[in-house]
């Protein structure tokens, strides 16, 4: 299959991909549409929200000013804050958030993600935003569970971390990225501001997964730290690249050994200090994905190998494309992981598939089970427009080679069917059966 294929099926407009490979960008391409309306084509330079990649780089920012003195990572985090601070209740008199465990998604506070605001829309000022305050759309950012005790993703948490760096630079949070991170890095096309005039003209539009465009291009988010990067594959190439010398200790632009070691060691949950981390035999594997509306995107690398890559796109769709673009990528390049998979599928059986088919609720969002005949199909929203082919391997149990999921179907005592069980990327998601 070819990618324009599978875009057309993902109703993904436009991708943009830069490949590392032997310690540096290889090739950097762009596919397809920027804006659908206009017949805008896609460039290298197309700038695409990088959603929770911003996360990344607000590590690097916060790492910097520890190494300058002007935080502390294991310190009070409200010892650090002098305009707001992280309201006390019975788990925070217990043991202090520090700025540790906010990077590292350990803090026990809420708010896991942000909606953004459609152009037009009032938009918060920060510390509205921490406290749940008119015009946030979003909770207050609370702590909820003992700080230090479970890994929860949270970036509500990263809100706090960007109150941190503004007091402790005392600079505007895109101003002191700019010149700290940014900037250093080559990434001149970059920022966590608001889109200028010339760089709006840059700028790929947001697609919902049924192709229609986000009102207004895209929405905004002023949860900087947590979401507000704009950015290009080939800038952000730069990153994984800097993270790969630090950690041998061959750079100085903005990553010292320390700071890539700090980054690069987990804590609790498959995380370090704003990516993801993983051992590959004798590799780390780092990364993060990102997604706003209309946008999702992907940051990979490994240690020690030289390689890496980033992807972007501009749909709701986009990550069951990187997936597949990552697939593509591991069997091209060797890749130590994201190889191909092989699985023996049995004969359909028409009755069977009557019997599983239905609307199920799946993460709240229906779930459709299709049966025509000995084929069945899957279509839920959360996973795109388009339906997908199932294929048996036991009577009940049934895997995607549009993308990498298995379903599970569960009966109850009678035999009837109740729900499925969805495994995708190691996680298992519920569903019922609606009645």
């Amino acid at each position: 299959m070819s990618l324009t294929e599978r875009m057309a099926f993902y109703r993904v407009p436009a991708v943009s991909i830069a490949l590392i490979a032997n310690g540096r960008v290889e090739w950097a391409r762009a596919y397809g549409l920027a804006d659908v309306a206009s017949g805008r084509p896609a460039t290298t330079q197309t700038l695409f929200q990088a959603g929770s990649i911003s996360k990344t780089l607000t590590a690097i920012g916060a790492l910097r000013l520890v190494e300058q003195g002007k935080l502390s990572l294991d310190q009070d985090a409200n010892r650090q804050l002098a305009s707001w601070e992280i309201p006390q209740n019975d788990h925070t008199c217990a043991e202090a958030v520090t700025l540790r465990m906010l990077l590292n998604h350990s803090a026990g506070v809420t708010v896991h993600g942000f909606a953004g605001y459609a152009q037009g829309q009032p938009v918060p000022s920060l510390l509205q935003v921490l406290d749940g305050v008119t015009p946030a759309n979003s909770e207050p950012v609370r702590v909820d569970t003992a700080p230090g005790s479970i890994w929860r993703y949270s970036g509500g948490g990263y809100e706090i971390v960007q109150l941190m760096v503004r007091e402790a630079s005392g600079q505007p949070f895109d101003r002191y990225m700019k010149a700290a991170v940014l900037d250093p890095l080559g990434m001149t096309q970059s920022t966590f501001a608001p889109l200028a005039a010339v760089q709006r003209n840059l700028a790929a539009t947001a697609y919902h997964g049924d192709g229609n465009a986000v009102a207004g291009r895209w929405h905004n988010y002023p949860e900087s730290a947590a979401a507000s990067l704009w950015s290009t594959p080939s800038e952000l190439a730069a990153v994984i690249l800097e993270v790969q010398q630090a950690e041998t200790g061959m750079s100085g632009k903005v990553l010292s050994r320390s700071i890539a070691s700090s980054m690069l060691t987990r804590g609790l949950g498959q995380y370090g200090l704003g990516l993801f981390v993983d051992k590959v035999g004798d590799l780390t594997s780092f990364g993060h994905s990102g997604g706003t509306e209309g946008f999702r995107a992907q940051l990979y690398g490994y240690t020690r190998s030289g390689q890496g890559v980033v992807i972007m796109t501009n749909s709701d769709n986009g990550a069951a494309l990187i997936d597949e673009i990552l697939g593509s990528i591991a069997a091209e390049y060797a890749w130590p992981e994201f190889g191909v998979i092989e699985k023996a599928a049995i004969p359909g059986d028409p009755a069977t598939n009557r019997q599983v088919a239905g609307t199920y609720q799946l993460l709240d969002k229906p779930a459709h089970i299709i049966a025509e005949d000995n084929r069945l199909f899957f279509q839920s929203d959360l996973f795109g427009a388009p339906r997908m082919e199932l294929f048996p391997e036991s009577k009940f149990m049934f895997f995607m080679t549009a993308q990498d999921m298995t379903l599970a179907f569960e009966r109850d005592d009678h035999g009837a069917i109740v729900g499925f069980s969805l495994l995708r990327g190691g996680k298992t998601y519920s569903a019922r059966k609606a009645r």
